[in-house]
């Protein structure tokens, strides 16, 4: 009876908030087992604007700049997180 779950007085909204946050907790578990802080890491273009928080345009014009660096595969557009970090400068 140990590994018994009773759900009495419990309404479908705490029950679907306990389930949420049960999920939540493991997927936020996974991505920490992935290596996410890898600097080899391929960014996709939405991941590189959150990354660096600015929006597609201003990710589009530093590239078209040189700037920054963009790889492709096919239609795909991808870059290098660890070259994302180079491309900072110093200001003082």
């Amino acid at each position: 009876m140990d590994n018994t779950i009773m759900l009495h007085n419990l309404s479908p909204v705490d029950l679907e908030r306990i389930i949420k946050e049960a999920v939540r907790n493991q997927f936020e578990e996974f991505r920490r087992t992935l290596s996410i802080d890898s600097p080899d890491l391929l960014l996709t273009r939405s991941e590189a604007c959150s990354f660096l928080k600015i929006n597609m345009t201003t990710l589009w014009n530093w590239s078209k700049k040189g700037k920054i660096i963009s790889y492709g595969i096919g239609n795909r557009v991808y870059y290098k997180k660890s070259e994302l970090l180079e491309s900072l400068v110093r200001l003082n």
